[in-house]
């Protein structure tokens, strides 16, 4: 059995919340309130910044040339690619600079790319990559979950731009790297260290579900 499936087992049932999810119901059906939209998108915008430094982090840990290019490539993906949608969806909102300054991450946010900088800080490379993993692959899988349901909605004139950046073989391309990377480094570990890997991908699955409930209850708190 892969690692990534032993992962998976784990919080599978996370998972099946991500699915089912009103946000993510919301843009499966195109209907979802565009003000909880906006606010995903300004948190979510603040949470890319920090993500873009857990590959800059990774990237010093690490002699392996492979990952080298690769944490590079993702540092340029998440600042023009990924941002670069939530950009062209803040100017579709009206939201410029000065609005963006006066926004406050929400508590969420913070508690989410605290807690993955911590790990990446303190620990190694193979620790940053399982705390990016679940960003990553959750996004990739919610994408084609959405598309599995409701093909149309890529062509929606308000979700299908976000729809698409997440189905793009950029993005599914790097999730599916860095899965590849973990069933790669983790041939052979020990039980602790599998115990290990698994309670911070699991932490951060439940961060992801908590991001999905803020922005649905568009909550600072």
């Amino acid at each position: 059995m892969k690692f990534t499936d032993v992962l998976y087992e784990n919080t599978k049932e996370i998972w099946e919340k991500y699915y089912s999810h009103p946000f993510i119901e919301g843009i499966t059906r195109g209907n979802l309130d565009i003000e909880k939209f906006k606010f995903y998108m300004i948190q979510d915008y603040f949470y890319l910044y920090d993500y873009a430094k857990l590959f800059a982090l990774a990237l010093i840990k690490t002699d392996n040339r492979k990952l080298i290019e690769n944490f590079a490539k993702s540092i340029d993906y998440t600042i023009n690619g990924e941002m670069e949608i939530h950009r062209s969806y803040m100017r579709k909102l009206g939201i410029d600079d000065e609005d963006l300054g006066n926004e406050r991450k929400a508590l969420l946010t913070t508690f989410y790319t605290s807690y993955m900088l911590n790990q990446a800080q303190r620990k190694g490379c193979d620790i940053v990559i399982i705390s990016l993993l679940s960003c990553a692959w959750t996004y990739a899988e919610i994408a084609k979950k959405i598309n599995e349901k409701n093909s149309d909605i890529i062509n929606h004139e308000f979700f299908g731009q976000w729809l698409t950046g997440y189905l793009s073989d950029d993005f599914q391309n790097e999730a599916n790297f860095y899965k590849n990377f973990v069933n790669e480094f983790a041939q052979n570990i020990t039980e602790e260290k599998q115990n290990e890997y698994i309670e911070i991908f699991k932490t951060c699955c439940i961060y992801e579900l908590k991001f999905w409930d803020m922005a649905y209850n568009q909550s600072y708190d």
